[in-house]
Order: structure tokens, then C-alpha cells, then sequence
């Protein structure tokens, strides 16, 4: 017997052990032979990560497809695997050393270091495995991989040769994302825009051949900035072409102040004649739309602050270069050489206001670049850096999405994928990091490159390069993080080797991840995938939307407004989070997650396990030998179609990504109409005497709530599997797991007749227990029922059912007539009409005044809510979940009044 009240943590650990000896989540089983594989990968979630509430979404929607499609016979892949995360998994060591007081990295050198990440790893490395598997994921944990394995590594660097070797990769000069704490290139997915309170300074820059006068315009151009430490490495002045404003000055200097150094006024349309003064400084080196236009116009590129963000002016020739060495500049460059960015801002705002060359200073607003691990200001930064032609390699990734051989669900997002792939910039794959996958290039005496898998092939390159055996120094860089997960979606099957897995899982079925990573990861698979496998990587990507809270509000540590999902694990169990999640992802809407949410799913797997309790104390035990298409009452006829109407619900729900519609009918389903009817309306046969009718509708009951265990299982798959073991017959073991088992199928179970039939006793109950509740009719008191006009199949309806409608609508008697008698509250129902003698029961003066006060009080809370929403000011600057409150609370309030108004109808009605 089941216990009596439902506690996940008592079994939800067993079950999942049980699963794991049992190989049960294994591709290739041996039961699956000859059968249609389904692949899936998932996305790797970093080796220093800790599962949050985006992880636990993604995968469980993951986990949902796969015990699906496994019940449905495929021979499924779900391929675990964890990322190295380059520079958070060098953060966190380089932190262990530091509290522990051990020699920092540079102290301990390369080798040793990389040998204590490793180490680490060992140690540390898998606390998001074993997290994924208290969420209840059925990976083929077998099969778990790491970007920095041996297998993947070997991958990373064939790619990289191969695509060296077509001239995809090749190094070069350009802008990056520069963390001047970490010292690193980063990738744009780890710059956090923070809006920050600053100022944008109007500095006067002197036309060349005119004398400069602080009162005369004619003599100097303003431009604005936000970054006047940058000043120091302007290039040129850009105005529109068309601004007549300066059409006579195009082509003409101007004198950088402080430096001395003539630079050009250029016509480009990046300059916005709307805004301020219509002129832009450029720089081309500390920039990236200014490095664009420095490139249209051939200007040079002078970077002026070092790699850790001070001035570097000393020994600076591109600084220096055309400029007057002046005793002025000589001292400047002494001045503000080595000063760290914000206090040589200072310095040469203060310079400039002394010069008379800034016109003002204006409090802004704007949007400030952040590594989102170290915290510091990016800098973008001009630095030789390696690179990969992403707009060769998008082209065909382009292609397959717009001939369909990749689809996006839901398909809006495909307009976003063309947008960043038709606008892709070379994609910068460097690192200054030590943790990672070394370059594999080699430099000569010269500086010539060696680019090979090995450093022997490297070495023999060079020596039929220089005619003799020549010293190499590798590069020391290593690659981005997003290079090797490019190449997750067969480098995980063994490319390059040509392994069965390769040739049986690729390419995927589908790709389940977050809309944030478009580009950084999805579009690079795509790209990879097609040139080195010819083929698409997967032929869905189902994108998820955010898990925020109960407000809207997007989750972070600083609003304090983060829901760790262990936490709701371990006070409501993996289901309830699982089932919540799955239920409320709509797609292409954010999901509001509360706590309460969770619970009132834990609520449903309770009642699951009562239904369950109550079956098995009724003797409803499954049964091998039972065919329910063989089922002769009505009631059992009717469930059976329900069940099977809810699996065509389920099923075409899920083959569309449509979670919540399939939530949605299971849910229905199993709460509503198995428990809160079909139960309640089997036990006056489950107490009879009819031995026939009892034995078919113990085998039914417990056949439906198996198959409806099955179409619960992909979302909540610790209860399901330990009900359908715990529900055998006794002294019996099921024959297979649940997750092993069959998925239902159509097997014809509807019946109109049945479903005509059942249907009208529901909606007689459902009409008089709404009108007892309108009418404030007490629980307990048995009511008179008179029916009018009623057919000779509603009165012989009426005969079949009459101790459950009595029994379920706590009604005294049933009576026929021609008309419903005076004073009664009236209701229709197909052709007849029910009627209800209330007199004696209630007051129905007393109840007609209280439901007109509730109408009054109704409607002046409706007119507060309209006054409230019409505000323009309100809404304006409310939050958006408050006015959205307010929305909900005026649409729930007209909805109370309506009921309310039809209520007080019926009575007034009686009277």
C-alpha cells in the first residue's frame, strides 16, 4: 500500500538509481535495435556552474522531448556533457589559491597551474551533474563529455588547421571587447551594458589656419564625448555629407588640443546632423563604430592606453608620429603617461577647461560596458587578435534555415538569426587566458606562423619553410570558450574519427536552449556543422523564453528576487518545479514563477497519489489480460475515450513544442475529469452488488490512470514511476519501467453515445451545484429539484443516473412537470428546464440585498481600477508588473460582477 500522504524525498532518489541501474536512459539499448534514433545535445552547462533557474527550465523542457520520445520506441540520444569556461574556471582556482595563501598563477607558471585547474575539476568539477540528476534529466550520463577532453580536443584543433589552411582563420588587427582586469579578450555574451549616471563633455577643437577664439565658432568645431581620455588618440573629425554647416570645412583640419596632431574633417553618414553640434570625434583605435569609419577613410589607428586601461604615451611612435615634439607635449606625455584611465580623464578635462577648449559639461545617461566576472569597464581595444571569416562560413547557414532544413520554434526567431547573420562581423577567437585549448600555432625566429594539430608537424613545417631545424615558440593564447561548443553537436560522437554513433545520431532531432544565445552558439554550430559535416546539426531549435519572478521581474542577486531551484526541489519536489515550469512555457512568453506556483503543483501530484490510494484500497489493480474495448457501462466507456482524447491532446501538443498545451490536458485531465468525476461517479458500483460491472470497473480505473501515468511521465517522472510500481498487483513486479514502457496509442476507445450521455450528467451537476453556490444555498442542505419540459430521453436520463445526480448535486428529490413552480430559481439545460424551491431553504429577500450590495461594492472597485488605468501618468511610470496587476485585478472584479449580476437575475426571477 502507498503511504498515506505524498513525500517526494522519501523515494525520488531511489527511483533515480533504480533508472540508472537499470541503463534505462542508455542509447543503443539492446531493445532498441533497428528502432529510429532521436538525438539531442544538451547545452553545456559550465564545469563551475551551479544549477539556476534557467538551467532547470531548459532542461527539463529537454527531458520532457526525450522520455517522450523514448516511450514512443525511438532509440534516443540525450548527450550530457559539461563546458570548461575558460575564464570563470581560471577565476576560480586563481580564488582557491589566493584563500588558501598558495603561490598565484604566475608564480606557479603555466603547466603547473593548468595541472591544478584539472585537479580542481576532479574534485569540483561535476556539482551541476549531479544537480541535473535530482531534476530527474535522463541523459546517457554514460556518454558525458567536457570541451577540454582529449576526444574534443583532438577536434579543436583539426578545425582549426583546416579552416587555416581554406584561409577562414587568419590573425589580424582589430577592435575587442578588453577586460583591463582579467587582461583578455571577451566575447560580446560576457559584456553586461550597466547604466550608469555620467557626463558628456563639449570640447572645442581648433580649425587648422585659424586663430583660435573661445567666443567665435568660426574658429574651432565642437565635438562630444563621454570618454575624453580617448581624445588623445583621435584621427579625424566626421560630419554628414549633407550638412551644409560644414560642407566648407570637409577636407580642412582641425588641431587636436593637447597633442598638437593635424587630423582631417571627413564627410561620413555615421555623423548625425540631429545631434549636438552635427560633429563627431573619431578614434579609431578605442572604438568600434569609429574603427568602421577609420577603415572607409583610411585613418590611422593610434592606441593610447595600455592592456591593464593606463595611458601609454611613452615610446608610443603611432602617438607621436607627424606630431611637433614640443617642450609642451614632452611634458604632457611625462604627465599623463602610466595614469590609470579615470584619473587621466580627470587630468585632461581640467587641462581643457584651462585652455578655454571645453565649451560645457552635461549630466548623461548611458549604458556603460562591464566584464560580467571581473566587473570592470570594458575597453574596446585594438590588439592582434586570431579570427574567423564568419561571413564566409554564414552564407550556408543562412541558406538552411530559409529552405527549411533548420527550423525555428517559434519561427519569429529566425527573423533575429538572419539579421545578426546577415550583418556578421569577423568573429574574434583569441583569448589571453591559460585554461583553455592552446592555439595551435607556432611562431619562427622571424615570425612566421606554423599552423598544425601537433607541434612535430608544426616543427617539420618550419624545417621545409627554413631549409633546417628551427626553435618555435607557440602561441600562448587559447581559444574562446564558444569555439570548441561549436563543434559540440558531432564532436561529442567522435568526429573526426568515424564512429557509429556519428553516422547514427547526426544529425540531432532538435536544439533546446535560451533566445540569448543566437548568435553566440547556435548560429557558430550551424556554421561549423554545415562545413565540416555537410549537414545541418539539427533540424529543430525550440527557444525558450526566461523564467522571471512572480512580478516579471528578470532574476538577479542584486534585487535579491533570485528562486534557486534546489531550494524548491527540496520543499516540493523535482515534480511540482518540473511540471510548474513545463506548464507555464508559452511559447514566446517569459514565464512569472512564485513559489505558490510550485505548490499548487505539488497539490496536483497529491492528488494524483490520493486517486492512486483510493484506487488500490477499491482493489482497481492493473490487469494483463484486460481489453477495454470490451467495456459494457457507460461510465467505463466514457473515461476510455476520454483518456484517449487526452493522449491525441498530449501527443500533437508535444510533437509541436506546445509544453503547456500538453501540461495543460494531462493536468485537465487527471484532476478534473479522472478525480473530481470519474472517481465520484464509480463508487456507488464499486459499493454495489453488481460483481460484473464492479470487476470491469476495478480492471478500467486502473487501466486509465495507467495510461494516464504514462502521459504524465515526461513532466513528472519520479511520482509517475513510483506509483506505476507500487500499484502492481500484489506480489507482483511490473514487467518493465515506466520510462521503458510503450506510449499509449489510438486504439478506437470513443463512444459518442457513451459521450453524449456522460456529458449531460456532468453539465446537470455542474448547473445546480453553480446555482447552489450563486444562491448561498448551504453544503450540507438537500434541496428539491423539480424538472420541466423534459423528453422522454432526459427523464429516462434522469432514471439511469438518479442516486448519482442526487448523490453528487445534494439534491432531495427529482420530480417532473410541465412548468417550473412559482418561487424556484430556474436553470436550463437542453430542453428542459431545472428548477430549484428555495423558499425555506434560504432568505431570498435577505440574499437578494447582499448580492446588490456585492454588485454596488463590485462596481466601485471597477470604476477605482478604470480611473487608475486611465491615468496616463500611472501607467507611464509604473512598474509593469503593477499596472499589469492592476489589469487582472479589474478583468477578475468584472468577472465577479457578471456573476454576481446573473445570480441576483435567477432570484429576482423566484420572487
Amino acid at each position: 500500500m502507498l503511504d498515506k500522504t505524498y513525500q517526494p524525498q522519501n523515494f525520488e532518489g531511489a527511483i533515480y538509481r533504480a533508472w540508472e541501474s537499470a541503463r534505462a536512459f542508455a542509447a543503443g539499448r539492446g531493445d532498441r535495435e533497428g528502432a529510429k534514433p532521436f538525438a539531442i545535445v544538451i547545452p553545456p552547462p559550465n564545469v563551475t556552474g551551479s544549477l539556476h533557474m534557467g538551467h532547470a527550465l531548459n532542461n527539463t523542457l529537454q527531458d520532457v522531448i526525450v522520455r517522450f520520445e523514448r516511450m514512443r520506441g525511438r532509440d534516443v540520444l540525450w548527450q550530457p556533457g559539461t563546458d570548461h569556461a575558460g575564464i570563470a574556471t581560471q577565476m576560480v582556482v586563481e580564488r582557491q589559491l589566493m584563500e588558501r595563501q598558495e603561490p598565484n598563477r604566475r608564480s606557479l607558471g603555466r603547466e603547473k597551474f593548468i595541472k591544478r585547474i584539472w585537479q580542481w575539476k576532479e574534485e569540483s568539477g561535476n556539482t551541476i551533474v549531479g544537480q541535473l540528476k535530482r531534476l530527474g534529466c535522463s541523459c546517457d550520463w554514460s556518454r558525458l563529455r567536457f570541451t577540454m577532453d582529449e576526444g574534443l580536443s583532438k577536434a579543436v584543433r583539426k578545425v582549426f588547421v583546416e579552416l587555416h589552411r581554406a584561409g577562414l582563420i587568419y590573425k589580424d588587427k582589430r577592435l575587442v571587447n578588453w577586460d583591463p582586469e582579467l587582461l583578455t579578450a571577451i566575447s560580446d555574451l560576457e559584456v553586461e551594458q550597466v547604466e550608469t549616471n555620467g557626463h558628456l563633455w563639449h570640447l572645442r577643437y581648433p580649425i587648422e589656419g585659424k586663430t583660435f577664439d573661445a567666443g567665435d565658432p568660426s574658429t574651432f568645431i565642437v565635438v562630444a564625448t563621454t570618454r575624453p581620455e580617448t581624445m588623445l588618440g583621435d584621427t579625424a573629425v566626421a560630419v554628414h555629407p549633407d550638412d551644409e554647416r560644414y560642407k566648407d570645412l570637409v577636407g580642412k583640419n582641425v588641431i587636436l588640443p593637447i597633442v598638437g596632431r593635424r587630423i582631417p574633417i571627413v564627410a561620413d553618414e555615421y555623423s548625425d546632423p540631429e545631434k549636438g553640434s552635427g560633429a563627431v570625434k573619431i578614434t579609431p583605435a578605442h572604438d568600434f563604430n569609429d574603427f568602421e569609419v577609420g577603415k572607409r577613410h583610411g585613418l590611422p589607428m593610434i592606441n593610447v592606453l595600455s592592456k591593464d586601461a593606463r595611458l601609454q604615451l611613452q615610446a608610443n611612435s603611432e602617438f607621436t608620429d607627424g606630431v611637433e615634439m614640443t617642450p609642451q607635449l614632452h611634458a604632457t606625455i611625462l604627465e599623463l603617461n602610466g595614469v590609470f584611465r579615470f584619473a587621466a580623464r580627470k587630468m585632461i578635462v581640467d587641462r581643457l577647461e584651462d585652455e578655454g577648449l571645453l565649451e560645457k559639461t552635461e549630466p548623461h545617461v548611458l549604458a556603460v560596458p562591464h566584464g560580467d566576472r571581473s566587473g570592470a569597464v570594458i575597453e574596446p581595444y585594438l590588439t592582434d587578435q586570431w579570427y574567423v571569416d564568419a561571413a564566409t562560413l554564414a552564407k550556408p547557414a543562412i541558406d538552411a534555415v530559409r529552405r527549411g532544413r533548420t527550423t525555428f520554434v517559434p519561427k519569429n526567431w529566425e527573423s533575429t538569426y538572419f539579421h545578426w547573420m546577415e550583418n556578421i562581423q569577423p568573429w574574434c577567437i583569441s583569448r589571453q587566458l591559460w585554461w583553455g585549448h592552446q592555439i595551435p600555432a607556432w611562431y619562427g625566429p622571424d615570425g612566421e606562423i606554423f599552423v598544425a594539430e601537433t607541434e612535430a608537424d608544426a616543427k617539420a613545417a618550419a624545417k621545409a619553410h627554413y631549409g633546417k631545424d628551427a626553435t618555435l615558440k607557440r602561441d600562448e593564447d587559447v581559444l574562446d570558450t564558444w569555439f570548441s561548443s561549436a563543434l559540440w553537436p558531432f564532436s561529442t560522437l567522435g568526429w573526426p574519427d568515424k564512429t557509429p554513433e556519428l553516422a547514427r545520431y547526426y544529425p540531432t532531432d532538435v536544439l533546446v536552449t535560451g533566445f540569448d544565445i543566437i548568435f553566440f552558439w547556435i548560429a557558430r554550430m550551424m556554421m561549423m556543422g554545415l562545413h565540416f559535416m555537410d549537414e545541418v546539426p539539427f533540424r529543430d531549435i525550440y527557444i525558450h523564453a526566461l523564467v522571471r519572478d512572480e512580478k516579471g521581474q528578470k532574476m538577479s542577486k542584486s534585487k535579491g528576487n533570485v528562486i534557486d531551484p534546489l531550494e524548491l526541489i527540496d520543499s516540493y519536489g523535482a515534480d511540482a518545479l518540473r511540471f510548474t515550469l513545463a506548464a507555464m512555457a508559452a511559447q514566446g512568453r517569459d514565464i512569472k514563477l512564485s513559489g505558490n506556483r510550485v505548490e499548487g503543483y505539488r497539490n496536483f501530484a497529491t492528488k494524483l497519489w490520493n486517486a492512486s490510494r483510493f484506487a488500490m484500497m477499491n482493489d482497481c489493480v492493473p490487469q494483463a489480460d484486460f481489453d477495454p474495448t470490451s467495456a459494457q457501462v457507460t461510465v467505463n466507456r466514457w473515461i476510455a475515450g476520454e483518456v484517449e482524447r487526452t493522449t491525441a491532446a498530449v501527443t500533437e501538443a508535444l510533437e509541436a513544442f506546445r509544453f503547456n498545451d500538453a501540461a495543460a490536458a494531462i493536468y485537465h485531465f487527471i484532476w478534473h475529469i479522472y478525480c473530481d468525476w470519474y472517481l465520484e461517479l464509480i463508487k456507488p458500483i464499486l459499493m454495489g452488488e453488481d460483481e460484473v460491472a464492479k470487476a470491469e470497473t476495478r480492471a478500467m480505473a486502473a487501466y486509465v490512470l495507467d495510461r494516464a501515468l504514462q502521459l504524465l511521465h515526461p513532466f513528472m517522472p519520479f511520482v509517475t514511476e513510483e506509483l506505476w510500481e507500487k500499484r502492481a498487483p500484489e506480489g507482483t513486479r511490473r514487467e518493465t519501467l515506466l520510462m521503458l514502457t510503450e506510449w499509449p496509442t489510438h486504439l478506437g476507445l470513443q463512444n459518442a453515445k457513451a459521450d453524449a450521455e456522460m456529458d449531460w450528467v456532468i453539465r446537470f451537476v455542474t448547473e445546480v451545484r453553480s446555482v447552489r453556490a450563486e444562491m448561498n444555498v448551504p453544503a450540507g442542505a438537500k434541496v428539491p429539484l423539480v424538472i420541466a419540459g423534459a423528453t422522454d430521453k432526459t427523464k429516462a436520463q434522469v432514471a439511469a443516473h438518479e442516486e448519482t445526480l442526487k448523490r453528487l448535486a445534494r439534491i432531495k428529490t427529482i420530480d417532473f412537470t410541465d412548468a417550473p413552480p412559482s418561487g424556484s430559481v430556474q436553470m436550463v439545460l437542453d430542453e428542459a428546464t431545472l428548477a430549484m424551491p428555495l423558499e425555506g431553504v434560504i432568505d431570498i429577500g435577505a440574499e437578494s440585498e447582499r448580492l446588490k450590495r456585492e454588485i454596488d461594492k463590485m462596481g466601485s472597485e471597477i470604476a477605482q481600477l478604470d480611473a487608475r488605468l486611465a491615468n496616463e501618468k500611472f501607467v507611464s511610470r509604473a512598474p509593469e508588473h503593477v499596472v499589469e496587476e492592476q489589469r487582472v485585478r479589474k478583468s477578475e472584479a468584472e468577472a465577479t460582477a457578471a456573476k454576481l449580476a446573473q445570480a441576483l437575475k435567477r432570484l429576482e426571477a423566484a420572487l
